[in-house]
């Protein structure tokens, strides 16, 4: 990692999530301490029944428990309790490759960037289960859609954080759609990011994963929408308001023919229904519009916090770097 005289090395927190992983934690925890080794590792182990604290522990790492089931629990958890400069964030589950996070820090201070996020590439068939591969392509085209940005793994639990995105962050999820709130927090402040291709491998033997392909696929989709009308209310209601409108005046046109050429209504719950569909269109739309004004002042709050924190160290002469963002 970059050092100069004016800089001191940074305070590198190493903060890993874990669920019962007794048989991979071990080895994640020495990978971390060899790749990291003025880092602090801290396992939060989120009241496992197995062994996976003792392990953790013996294997050098502070260990800190959380009773709160749920990965966005965790997470809330390691960001407000430790205080670090640079944060690297990573799964218990021996899958990510710990040589690759100095890289990913020296970019991060390089360009000036507030996350970098570790894209995986399998270097097995088997190293995703079936069906994931599928919908995390979805789901990050789902995120690319509404709020722009160009991931293209956005449910990679292997990243690296500056001090002001993890103070600014205000984790709300509970459980795997933890990543998307991350993704979506660095693209609704326009915050600086890029993506760094890093190997990603199976499981140790006897290691279960914990995420359910359906279940939790459906709690990330539920996210996403949840932080399309929070984040983008004119467009979510802009579209049932047209939609409604729509589906009005398609009902209302035969009704106006028949009116025109008989001056009678024969179809008097039609009419009521297309009304209906009208009123709700125009009531839709002026929420958006006033939700929008109350987005846009929330937002702006949001990005002075983030400015009143400290960025990245860095490592150049001053001058100001292109950086991929979210704008």
């Amino acid at each position: 990692m970059p050092t100069d005289a004016t800089h001191p090395d940074p305070r590198v927190a190493v903060l890993i999530p874990c669920f019962n992983e007794a048989l991979a934690i071990a080895q994640v925890v020495r990978d971390f301490r060899a790749a990291l080794p003025q880092a602090t590792v801290y396992v939060f182990d989120n009241a496992s029944t197995d062994r996976t604290a003792e392990v953790a522990e013996t294997a050098g790492a502070l260990v800190r428990t959380v009773g709160l089931r749920g990965k966005g629990n965790v997470v809330r958890r390691m960001f407000a309790d430790v205080d670090a400069d640079l944060y690297v964030l990573v799964d218990g589950d021996a899958t990510y490759h710990a040589a690759s996070a100095p890289a990913m820090i020296a970019r991060l201070l390089g360009e000036g960037a507030d996350m970098v996020v570790g894209a995986r590439k399998d270097e097995s068939v088997h190293a995703y289960r079936s069906g994931h591969r599928l919908g995390n392509r979805l789901l990050t085209g789902c995120v690319a859609a509404i709020f722009g940005g160009t991931f293209t793994d956005m449910l990679s639990g292997y990243r690296v954080f500056t001090r002001r995105y993890v103070k600014s962050f205000p984790a709300l999820s509970a459980g795997f759609e933890t990543e998307t709130e991350l993704t979506v927090h660095a693209l609704e402040l326009r915050m600086p990011w890029c993506e760094m291709d890093t190997p990603y491998t199976t499981r140790p033997e006897g290691s279960e994963s914990k995420l359910s392909t359906y279940k939790d696929g459906l709690r990330i989709l539920r996210m996403i929408l949840r932080l399309f009308v929070a984040e983008r209310p004119l467009h979510f209601f802009g579209l049932v308001g047209v939609f409604s409108m729509l589906v009005s005046v398609a009902i209302a046109i035969p009704l106006l023919t028949t009116y025109l050429a008989t001056h009678e209504v024969p179809r008097l719950p039609t009419a009521l229904l297309s009304t209906g569909l009208a009123l709700v269109a125009t009531i839709s739309i002026v929420c958006g519009l006033i939700m929008d004004a109350v987005t846009r002042g929330r937002r702006e709050m949001k990005r002075l916090f983030y400015l009143g924190i400290a960025g990245p160290m860095r490592h150049d002469t001053g001058k100001p770097q292109a950086t991929q963002s979210a704008s």
